[in-house]
Formats: structure tokens, sequence, C-alpha cells
């Protein structure tokens, strides 16, 4: 404890002020060592709830609410089924879910956080800082015409190769048509990056520090980011799935600028011209503070960012055995070889594929 005097007017004024604090493990060239693993699932959404307009943060109470809610649906989802239903309707029975909800994964496999995100004792409507609606600003055309397209790779399966009728190549010609993500070549929702955004499970991310580069692993995929410490991006030319990925410190806080994107980046709809900077600051406790700030004028209008809170946890970074990529991917395609049969045997359809 630290006590400070000061005189004024013949009255002494008695500060007291501690200067006891956690300090941050360092490395041995002084920086924030950032070594460690981080669980960043979180119930707080990237774009905040039209509903919340300009509002930043929710009471207490709300945040409270949120998780409650949250351990209500995994109560429920651990409810015994009935071992006397019957199978979902073909084409699944309409309702929210994959395929008309014929069947997923069950709550068992998600792990999207148990709490709202708090940053400095608040909690955030949204990941997204700005703008100041929490949203994504309004897309370029070209922006919408990459989302439209992305989607026609998922276009409902209606039992038909409906393909064959549409223009040019058609979505399941060949493997490699197929978006990264659904090869297990790089995990879906930005969650590799950059930005590194939380997804529905698989949260974890590992860090490695050393003084010339900064590792960090996404458990969604087993995407690795390697990071240089100093240095410029190659050539324009020169791109990768996750960008080229510069860092230097600024203080404390490590300072990442990632550029050189190829056609595809995580990011969904961002263009090759994505440009990404991120902020790594480590607090007292050890977690992570990470911002971001997107800049992509091929596919927004505006830049936009946010910030969400990166806690440390003890638990390892679990292997991703990817499926679809072992076996599921080669019965999308010759299912697809069966439906183009179907038509080409009936006579109808043409073109395309």
């Amino acid at each position: 404890m630290q006590v400070i005097r000061h005189t004024s007017l013949g009255v002494t004024l008695m500060l007291v002020v501690s200067t006891l604090w956690a300090e941050i493990p360092r490395t041995a060239n002084g920086k924030p060592d950032l070594t460690g693993t981080y669980d960043v699932a979180t119930l707080t959404p990237l774009e905040r709830p039209e509903e919340f307009g300009e509002r930043a943060y929710l009471t207490r109470e709300e945040a409270d609410e949120i998780r409650l809610q949250q351990e209500k649906r995994r109560a429920d989802d651990l409810e015994d089924s009935d071992p006397s239903r019957t199978a979902p309707p073909s084409g699944g029975d309409g309702s929210p879910g994959a395929a008309g909800n014929v069947g997923g994964y069950n709550f068992f496999w998600i792990d999207n956080g148990d709490n709202a995100a708090s940053i400095d004792g608040k909690f955030p409507t949204s990941i997204i800082t700005h703008p100041s609606n929490g949203r994504q600003p309004p897309r370029t055309e070209a922006g919408l015409a990459r989302i439209a397209s992305f989607r026609l790779l998922f276009r409902e399966n209606t039992g038909s190769a409906w393909w064959l009728d549409q223009p040019g190549p058609g979505p399941y010609d060949n493997m490699e048509m197929r978006p990264n993500a659904e090869r297990c070549l790089l995990s879906f929702g930005s969650t590799s990056g950059p930005p590194m955004l939380p997804s529905g499970y698989n949260n974890l991310k590992r860090i490695v520090q050393t003084e010339s580069h900064v590792m960090i692993l996404a458990e969604m995929i087993h995407d690795a980011r390697i990071i240089r410490i100093g240095g410029t991006h190659p050539p324009d030319h020169v791109q990768a799935w996750m960008g080229d990925s510069v860092g230097h410190w600024e203080g404390d806080t490590l300072v990442v600028d990632t550029t050189n994107f190829g056609a595809k980046p995580a990011l969904l709809g961002a263009s090759p011209d994505l440009h990404v900077i991120e902020r790594f600051t480590m607090t007292d406790s050890g977690d992570l503070r990470y911002q971001f700030t997107v800049n992509d004028p091929d596919s927004w209008k505006s830049s936009w960012g946010g910030e969400y809170p990166w806690p440390r946890t003890p638990n390892k970074v679990y292997e991703y055995a990817c499926h679809e990529g072992n076996y599921a991917l080669g019965n999308i395609m010759r299912g697809a070889r069966i439906l183009e049969r179907d038509i080409e045997g009936a006579g109808a359809g043409a073109g395309g594929g």
C-alpha cells in the first residue's frame, strides 16, 4: 500500500492508492506471453438483434436470463426421447432445422457457451461494436452476388438434379466445386479467421508464442494460423486461405495485419481484397481481449468490427476428425450422379452440369 499526502490551504488530504496488481506472464524478451488455451464460446451473437437498435449493452438481469434460457434448452434436450415415436415424414416436417428438421446433431455436440460475453463488467448486445447498430453494414452488389452464389451450393434437396437445367458448371460437377469447409479444408463461420469468430462448437484456440512467431490453432477443423512478428506482406499474387498475417507489438498489445487472401476467405461473402486488423491484449486475469476491424470495399459499403473476450481454459484442444472429408464427401458426389442418371434415363433435363 502506498500513501500519498497532499497539503493545500492547511488541509491535509490522504490518498491511499493500491500498488498491488496481478502481473501478467511475460516472455524472456518482456512481451506478454499469450501461450495457452482459450475457450471463445459465447452466447453473445455476432450481430445485434434488431430489437435492441442502438442499445449497446444488456442489463445484468437480461444477461442472467440468457444464461438460464440456455440451461433450460440443454436440460430439455437431455430428456429421454419417446422410443415409440415414428420416423419424421419424408422431406421433414417443415419446422426449422436441417433439411426440414429430419434430424441432425443433438445438443450433446453443441458447445456455444454458458454465458453472454462480459467486457469491463458490461454485457454487450453483440460482438460487432461498429457500426453503432451492432450489425454488418450493407453489402455491395458484388458482395451480394457472392452470397447468392454461396447459398446456391446449399439449395434444398428436392430429389432431382435441378442443376442440369442451369447454365454453366453445376455445384456437384467435381469435389473442388464444394465449399472448403464441407471438404474439411477450412473451418466454417470464420472460426479460424481472420477475424476469428465463435461457432456452435469446437471453440477452443491454442496459442504458441515465440519471439519471431505466434501460432493460433483453431479447434474447428484444425486450422493453424502462423503470424510473423515484423516484416512485410508478399506481393499481391501470393495468396492463402487465411491470408498473410504480420504482427507487431504496440505496448502490451499484439496487433496483427492480414491481407493476401485467396478467392474464398473463411469470412462469408468476403473478397480477396479483405483486410483485417486484430488486437490481442492480455488482461490481469490472464484472459485475452480480442478486437478486430474488417475492411473490404468490394464486399461491404463501409468497414466494421468488434470485440469479445477469450477466457483462458485448462481444457485441451479436441482432435477434429472431420468425417465429411473422410467419406461423406464421396457420398455427396455419388448421390449427385444417381440423380443425374435418373433425369438422363427419363430423357429430361439438359445443359449445365
